[in-house]
């Protein structure tokens, strides 16, 4: 605590390239996500700042900040104690028959549903305390391109209290800039090689795949359609483009609009959008229902984190390649998830999953066998 009474130490922080958020303090915290969003809108609060549920139904972490800073990313620095993958959830034989039984209902023209998206578990155990902000630092070092954050979940009840949502996702949700509207999703991946060869075939490969076109498409759709009742001159790209992480090769498309009503605030625009089909499926009701009941609850995984100010200008992103703290900070929950659609492959499916969680591993310093 510092003699202002303010915390040292932010209690969230969002961060891409060289602009990082980090936010001190809880004057008000809510959990209920339509509540703080009409707070924000009647200029209540300067800023929220938090995560959401993949269920929006669930409660949310949010959090008005007692104060902001905004510039380079501060440097937290510490030693990882040991950490060691405890168990998969579900074992490997059991995600590849739950991928099955997803794709055998894909390929069932009367389902009605064209894409799935199903995850996975690691739980960790360290032998010591993980300091969330010095995970938060390193995955920042180790791809300062994507979207680092790191999120306090006491917010949303009992259940969360004292927990740490930390990741580093591709991902954008949406931005908002004035009456300027950016998504960014992604949708259809492929391992990285450490032979530039095969990496580059690789990434060709992944351009040219009509399944991981297919996945890709689907989520354009759905976002050019959601976001048309909001904005005009949605401009979507023909083809998405090739972006990498340190661990993977993805199709991308950059999105933009504008906005109808400048009422329509960043936190109004992200609510709108989640869950897009790129974790969850379309259509979006018979998708989650899928994944409800085969998968079960997912928390915070492949809900958003990010910010909104009383301007309505904010940034939320995806939250993937992410891994849940424990109060205690020596046990966690690192998530990882795959696109299904018809044409997918079980195996190929769960060596996707396994090289994903290779973000936040990385972080950790720890491997999966």
């Amino acid at each position: 605590m510092t003699a202002t009474g303010i915390p040292a130490h932010p209690h969230f922080v969002m961060s891409r390239a060289a602009d990082a958020l980090y936010a001190y303090g809880h004057e008000t915290v809510y959990n209920d996500i339509a509540t703080a969003a009409e707070a924000l809108r009647a200029g209540r609060h300067q800023m929220l700042v938090g995560a959401l549920p993949f269920d929006t139904s669930k409660p949310a972490a949010l959090t008005v900040p007692v104060t902001v800073r905004r510039g380079q990313p501060q440097e937290f620095y510490g030693t990882m104690p040991n950490i060691v993958v405890k168990q998969q959830i579900p074992e490997p034989a059991e995600h590849l028959r739950r991928v099955t039984e997803a794709i055998e209902v894909l390929r069932d023209t009367n389902s009605g549903l064209s894409k799935v998206v199903l995850a996975r578990v690691l739980e960790l155990q360290a032998d010591a305390p993980v300091d969330a902000l010095v995970l938060t630092h390193r995955l920042i070092r180790n791809d300062p391109d994507a979207n680092s954050f790191c999120v306090d979940l006491s917010p949303a009840g009992d259940r969360f209290r004292d927990r740490t949502l930390v990741g580093c996702s591709p991902e954008l949700l949406v931005e908002r800039r004035g009456d300027m509207v950016i998504c960014h999703p992604f949708a259809g991946s492929a391992p990285r090689s450490k032979d530039p060869s095969l990496d580059r075939r690789t990434a060709e490969d992944l351009a040219g795949s009509h399944k991981d076109r297919h996945e890709h498409s689907v989520v354009i759709d759905q976002l050019r359609e959601d976001l048309a009742s909001l904005c005009v001159d949605v401009q979507v790209p023909p083809e998405p483009t090739l972006s990498s992480t340190a661990a993977l090769w993805h199709l991308s498309t950059s999105i933009s609009a504008r906005l109808r009503q400048s009422s329509t605030t960043a936190l109004d625009l992200a609510l709108a959008l989640h869950p897009t089909p790129a974790v969850c499926g379309t259509p979006t009701e018979s998708a989650a229902d899928l994944i409800a009941r085969i998968e079960g609850e997912r928390g915070f995984y492949a809900g958003a984190a990010g910010w909104c100010d009383s301007y309505g200008d904010g940034r939320w992103v995806v939250s993937i390649r992410c891994a849940e703290l424990s109060a205690d900070e020596t046990f966690l929950r690192a998530y990882a998830g795959g696109g299904l659609v018809a044409e997918s492959d079980p195996q190929d499916e769960l060596s996707e999953t396994t090289v994903k969680f290779r973000t936040i591993l990385a972080g950790l310093g720890a491997e999966i066998e």
